[in-house]
């Protein structure tokens, strides 16, 4: 456990670090540098393979670690969204667990809410931008009563 804190803690950091602009910034400059030697080494190998191995073994490792910090972040996200689920009468609480479903069923819990959505005359958005949310909202009585005339409200157990 002390093993998992301590990682899960490192790769926090990390993460936060290396997604930073300054991080961004630096790697920048360690191309140029980089590319402003290659005349004095001649452009050789050995040169190039300086900066195929560091950004390899960099992108190696940093792999797992952003791995680690998105499984988090996914499962933090999933809680609130039951609690939030579990917690508004009339909720399908039935989609609680949802991310564990095989795939076939997802995509068609998909092709259900999209429909539901259709009827309730929410339209489809291909992007999330502000004029979606209040399109979104502008249709939201409609399509919750689109919902429950589709899905009892007590369908899901609490």
């Amino acid at each position: 456990m002390v093993v998992r804190d301590a990682f899960r803690r490192f790769a926090a950091r990390t993460a936060l670090a290396f997604g930073s602009p300054w991080a961004f910034g630096l790697a920048v400059i360690v191309v140029i540098a980089w590319a402003v030697t290659g005349p004095y080494f001649h452009y050789s190998d050995a040169w190039q393979l300086v900066i195929n191995t560091g950004t390899t073994i960099g992108t190696f490792l940093l792999v797992f670690v952003l791995q680690n910090t998105q499984i988090r972040d996914t499962k933090a996200l999933n809680l609130k969204l039951d609690e939030l689920l579990r917690a508004i009468d009339g909720a399908r609480t039935g989609l609680v667990n949802v991310e564990k479903l095989p795939d076939d069923e997802l995509d068609r819990l998909c092709r259900e809410l999209e429909r539901l959505g259709r009827i309730a005359g929410v339209p489809a958005i291909e992007a999330t931008t502000d004029s979606a949310v209040a399109a979104i909202a502008a249709t939201s009585e409609r399509a919750i009563a689109a919902v429950e005339s589709v899905v009892p409200a007590d369908s899901g157990a609490r």
